[in-house]
């Protein structure tokens, strides 16, 4: 079975959703589809990651599917690079535009001068604070803060301390993780202790904070890391504390992440780490260039279920939110807190068909 077949089966399973066409989703009128190629430009937010070297590699491969003609740049998670981008997508003449911005308010202008043009912009990952775009293609973002929040609630018994490594807090994705997991922390486990520590999504300052912390608190029993980047100095601390040992050993750490990438599969199934909330790299890449085509077609959607499994939400007035699945990932595939997880080895997971 492919791949995205495998995916479908496994997130169904997983979430009992019905792929059933959206009501009120069609097409408005515009260029048929298969009149010609269309001209996008993608700019890819960074490529210090696995998770986004992942997405970086998916995007040609579902251009390609889709008859899109791209034009690409990178970022490298700065704002000012990401305006610069797009007055070149501009000056190239592109039909639409698909962009992940980090810092989600200093977009704004940028969208409205696309706006203007009546170049459709399609955010992955990201929502945009204010301004319009056609669609934001990203996973319940609350949701991550909340399953890490139940999983490591739940193995420590409701008590001791835990440090979250957040992101970046000019982003609406650090943000959602971080008050998600403080509100289900303070409402489910008040006696657990958390450490909010900002990294603004970079892993030498994930590695030192996390240092710091474990000088001040030796008894941490719980690392919250909202996205991979902070895996490697994660594994690095534990290792150097003599704290990288089995679950059923008292001096362990329970330790959850977000992303899913092939390297947090591989640590749950070696006991390094415990969790991860597994981000779809593969679908970002395959329906923001979908939405993106679309737009450029004419056609418009409503809120509502997908047929690919998941739900549009209307997010404010003229802003809608394709939330794709992003199910919590362990050892045993048992369910947390009363909630599906997936086995860290299952094949649906785009993380173990890289």
């Amino acid at each position: 079975m492919k791949r995205s077949a495998l995916l479908s089966v496994g997130l169904a399973a997983l979430l009992g959703a019905s792929a059933t066409l959206t009501a009120g989703c069609g097409e408005t009128g515009g260029t048929a589809a298969g009149d010609s190629r269309s001209v996008v430009g993608v700019d890819y937010p960074r490529s210090d990651t696995d998770f986004w070297n992942s997405y970086i590699k998916y995007v040609p491969q579902f251009g390609d599917e889709l008859g899109i003609d791209l034009k690409t740049t990178n970022s490298q998670n700065d704002i000012a690079n990401l305006i610069s981008n797009t007055q070149t997508f501009i000056s190239q003449g592109v039909k639409g535009v698909v962009m992940a911005p980090q810092d989600t308010a200093a977009i704004a202008p940028t969208l409205a001068q696309l706006e203007s043009k009546d170049i459709p912009v399609v955010t992955i990952d990201t929502r945009p604070d204010t301004g319009k775009v056609f669609m934001v293609v990203r996973a319940d973002n609350r949701a991550y803060g909340t399953k890490a929040c139940q999983f490591l609630g739940t193995k420590l018994g409701g008590k001791g301390k835990v440090v979250m490594l957040q992101g970046g807090l000019d982003s609406i994705n650090g943000r959602d993780r971080t008050e998600a997991f403080n509100e289900c922390m303070q409402q489910n486990f008040p006696d657990i202790t958390v450490f909010g520590e900002a990294t603004d999504w970079k892993a030498d300052v994930a590695a030192s904070k996390l240092q710091t912390r474990f000088a001040s608190d030796p008894d941490i029993k719980g690392i919250y890391m909202q996205s991979s980047f902070a895996l490697s100095g994660t594994m690095q601390i534990l290792k150097q504390r003599g704290l990288q040992v089995p679950p059923t050993d008292p001096k362990h750490v329970f330790v959850v992440s977000n992303d899913g990438i092939p390297e947090e599969l591989k640590n749950i199934g070696q006991g390094l780490i415990d969790a991860t909330v597994s981000q779809p790299a593969d679908l970002y890449a395959k329906h923001g260039l979908e939405y993106v085509k679309a737009a450029i077609e004419g056609k418009t959607f409503q809120p509502g279920p997908t047929p690919h499994g998941s739900n549009i939400i209307q997010v404010r007035d003229g802003l809608l939110e394709d939330q794709l699945p992003a199910p919590l990932v362990t050892l045993d595939g048992a369910p947390v807190a009363g909630e599906p997880t997936l086995k860290f080895d299952d094949p649906a997971l785009w993380g173990n068909n890289p």
